[in-house]
């Protein structure tokens, strides 16, 4: 692929390097290091003058300085005189501050949105969005990808009473999510409302649709402290489910979430490979990952050769 360049932020090396392995190219040289009162410095190592580059950097770990890494990374392309520079963020950070919930709150997602315009980025490449709005907040092209290909594939492939399960949403909010899932594997689905009396915190839960006797599997974007998802769980025991497995996008896994999995009834949370995972893995035998550096790798090639990504929500190989 001639006039290409992926570079790779400190983030999660080890997803940039499977994309680049995809794609049957080298990762490009870059040098990122902190000064000694804690400045991000950068230093792309080769030219990238009218190059088409790719940067991938995740919204995880030190988020913060992630961001700035990326922002700074961005801006070294674009003044080197690069073609076009195009953002991959795997797990876009502060997406879930995409409105005014209270009154002088921030919307934090829009003022990253302004940041990586500003810095140079021509385009935004991620996947699923907590919030689709968050694609309007851009007046640059953004290509919100979906797992859910790679989710159907391991339903398909690893749980066995796959065609009599029920698809369950967390929250009324990921309602569209799990009747897509459900649609396109031929299953019903349900979802749980869920109140709450203040953040990473679930008050009450009602569950709408019927579990008994059937697998359910919880099918949610992200999950940081898993709260919800573990509360979800004994619910859907409790209204008679066989078994309860837990499938999303982004697993964030902060603060109790290792523990509360631990002691919670799934056979199984899955998460993608939008944030490391091995470390936590090694805490936790049930969470598992799927591989979704071949979705990222075909909607690199399809927009470096400029055919269209929305192809990928239903035909990426895997």
């Amino acid at each position: 692929m001639p006039n290409i360049k992926i570079f790779s932020g400190s983030s999660h090396q080890d997803l940039s390097q499977k994309i680049t392995d995809r794609l049957g190219l080298e990762l490009g040289k870059v040098v990122t290091k902190k000064f000694s009162n804690q400045e991000t410095c950068v230093e792309i190592g080769e030219s990238v003058r009218g190059e088409d580059v790719y940067i991938v950097q995740s919204g995880c770990g030190e988020i913060n300085d992630n961001l700035m890494e990326l922002l700074i990374m961005i801006n070294a392309c674009k003044i080197a005189s690069a073609s076009r520079v195009t953002a991959v963020i795997p797990c876009f950070p502060y997406a879930r501050q995409d409105k005014k919930d209270k009154s002088r709150a921030p919307i934090s997602a829009k003022l990253v949105a302004n940041m990586l315009s500003v810095a140079g980025a021509d385009h935004i490449i991620t996947m699923d969005l907590h919030a689709s709005q968050i694609q309007g907040f851009f007046d640059i092209p953004v290509d919100n990808l979906y797992a859910e290909p790679a989710v159907l594939k391991w339903i398909r492939e690893n749980i066995a009473d796959w065609k009599t399960c029920c698809i369950v949403s967390p929250d009324a909010g990921g309602a569209k999510r799990v009747t897509s899932i459900a649609d396109r594997l031929n299953v019903d689905f349900a979802l749980i409302h869920k109140e709450r009396k203040k953040a990473n915190e679930v008050d009450r839960m009602v569950l709408v649709g019927d579990v008994k006797d059937r697998v359910a599997i919880l099918v949610d974007d992200m999950a940081d402290t898993c709260g919800t998802i573990c509360h979800a769980a004994d619910k859907l025991l409790s209204a008679g489910a066989t078994k309860v497995y837990a499938i999303l996008t982004h697993g964030i896994f902060s603060g109790p979430a290792i523990s509360r999995i631990n002691h919670a009834c799934f056979e199984a949370v899955v998460v993608t490979n939008t944030i490391p995972q091995e470390d936590k893995m090694k805490h936790c035998p049930k969470i598992q990952v799927i591989d979704i550096s071949m979705i990222l790798a075909e909607a690199i090639r399809r927009t470096h050769n400029g055919e269209s990504v929305s192809y990928l929500f239903s035909h990426v190989p895997l």
